[in-house]
């Protein structure tokens, strides 16, 4: 009888082994998340003559498009963005509200991943004082750890911190971002690790990121077949300081000095070969995909975001970014297969917002935008309240077009804060170039299902937000200056993104449905077979699934 139990345990233990790893060759050995930073959904399109068949168009032609996928709430910037992505929710849910927000707690701006209780791990100075802790929920890298008990790991690279740090989320084995200035390092903190891995150490001494800063930035095809860019020498883009001119060529190793040394990396295409450079170093030097258990890595090309802010969305210098970017695309995905294996990966790419046209282009076309002068703002919502109220103190703050009430003031003169900031929305729609303005009580007690509310809404955090948020015109924000663009809005141009999925598991083909951003999340965690981030509201896009 013994000899039998025995023998059906042993069987029992033989048949859930191979159970197991039948159910791990199912799964992808490594996961890549790519965000491309102020990457819009027209770049694919626009500069498809240019592209090599191995970068963008070999995961267009095999994998799997979303062809009218969006961000659903406001603001659209950098953090907000990657946040979303990896949590599968939006900032009412996940606490991130910014890159920079005014905390009304602190009674100060505060950066969206400082942390003072950690140190930096491979320089000097503080640029490793950082973690994921102000992310309220999970992510998806934090649920696949989760679901396989702590094992298999999880890597996050960007030349921006919080670009690193936020899809890595808080269970990563680590993240790693670019000291730029006088020390020309990837950094981590002391959250992840106490010294830097060996593979991290040699990187940094090799000598890459001088290399690139001795290289000239010239465009990559003949200057006068970038027919879908505007003229290079052209008033709506800022120049490089030591430079009067934008445009091409770009003597990298003159203007490294008056650049900020080493930050200069960060604002040419060579930086997101860097970061290319940098991954495949991580892939081999932490042996991703090698193990009997999933792996991810997520990697955002950050240069994007610094060249379109200078040189806006039309530019040449944009153009030539992303014929680069193709390049290096093709070169990272032919490193995956050989170190992977074709069919033991799988990525996603998609962007953290898009951008607007450069609005003093747009004027000159008789197409309506404008700019904000915060400052003015200021002044004419104070206005408001010493006309209502007898009062200018009563604005704590104004940033990010929210307007946090001082309550202690309003206490004092006896001011009801919903009447003031209902007074304050009212009024302030008069302002040039606002479009719209409500309350934050309208936020928790209005259910908002379409427009640009119903994405401020998305956006609104009631423990974080202002008591007064506003939305500007189209194609306007808050600049003095004429040159260059930005993002952040709830607009078309800010929202609209690619999102392809490519390999293991992902179906070839495309789709003309409305997605959101949060949709990646739980598309994802289906694929895996893993629980969704805590927080995910978005659905699975299982056409894309096999």
């Amino acid at each position: 009888m013994k000899n039998i139990q025995l023998f059906l345990i042993l069987l029992f233990t033989v048949i859930n082994s191979q159970a197991q790893q039948q159910e791990n060759l199912q799964k992808p050995k490594l996961v890549v998340g790519i965000v491309v930073d102020q990457m819009r959904y027209d770049y694919l399109i626009r500069f498809a003559n240019k592209y090599g068949k191995d970068g963008f168009k070999r995961i267009l032609k095999d994998g799997f498009s979303l062809e009218n996928a969006h961000y659903n709430y406001v603001p659209t910037y950098t953090a907000v963005g990657h946040t979303s992505i990896y949590t599968g929710t939006t900032p009412d849910h996940h606490g991130i509200i910014g890159n920079n927000w005014y905390d009304k707690f602190l009674k100060k701006s505060i950066y969206c991943v400082d942390d003072n209780q950690y140190e930096t791990v491979g320089n000097t100075g503080n640029g490793g004082k950082k973690s994921p802790y102000r992310m309220q929920t999970t992510t998806i890298t934090d649920q696949l750890k989760l679901a396989q008990n702590m094992q298999g790991k999880t890597i996050g690279i960007a030349i921006k911190d919080r670009s690193s740090i936020l899809p890595a989320g808080h269970t990563a084995d680590a993240a790693y971002w670019f000291d730029g200035g006088s020390a020309g390092k990837w950094i981590s903190s002391t959250y992840y690790m106490k010294n830097l891995p060996n593979w991290v150490s040699n990187f940094n001494a090799n000598g890459k990121a001088d290399n690139y800063l001795k290289q000239p930035w010239n465009t990559v095809y003949n200057i006068n077949s970038y027919t879908e860019s505007m003229a290079d020498d052209n008033i709506y883009e800022a120049p490089f300081n030591g430079k009067e001119k934008t445009t091409f060529p770009y003597d990298i190793a003159k203007l490294r000095k008056a650049n900020g040394n080493y930050n200069l990396l960060k604002a040419i295409p060579a930086g997101n070969s860097f970061t290319k450079d940098f991954a495949k170093a991580a892939i081999i030097g932490e042996n991703l995909g090698k193990s009997n258990y999933t792996d991810f890595l997520a990697i955002s090309f950050s240069s994007t975001d610094y060249i379109g802010h200078q040189f806006g969305v039309a530019s040449k210098e944009v153009e030539d970014t992303y014929i680069r970017l193709d390049k290096d695309l093709a070169d990272l995905f032919q490193f995956l297969d050989k170190q992977i294996g074709k069919d033991q990966y799988t990525l996603f790419l998609t962007a953290d917002h898009a951008a607007v046209q450069v609005p003093a282009y747009l004027q000159s076309l008789k197409i309506p935008a404008g700019y904000i002068n915060a400052k003015d703002l200021k002044n004419y919502v104070n206005n408001i309240t010493l006309t209502h109220f007898k009062s200018d103190k009563l604005v704590e703050n104004l940033s990010n077009f929210q307007i946090f009430l001082n309550k202690e003031t309003l206490k004092k003169l006896n001011l009801d804060i919903h009447v003031v900031a209902q007074k304050i929305a009212d009024e302030v729609v008069n302002y040039k170039n606002i479009y719209k303005a409500v309350t934050a009580k309208t936020m928790q007690t209005t259910n908002f299902t379409d427009g640009i509310l119903h994405k401020l809404q998305k956006g609104y955090n009631q423990k974080f937000s202002g008591d007064v948020l506003l939305a500007p015109n189209f194609s306007t924000f808050s600049s003095t200056s004429r040159k260059g663009t930005t993002h952040g809005s709830g607009n078309s141009y800010d929202t609209h993104i690619p999102i392809i999925f490519y390999g293991k598991g992902i179906k070839a083909g495309v789709s003309k449905k409305r997605y959101s951003i949060v949709d990646i999340a739980p598309t994802i965690a289906n694929l895996l077979q893993v629980e969704f981030p805590n927080g995910t509201n978005g659905i699975i896009v299982d056409e894309a699934l096999k």
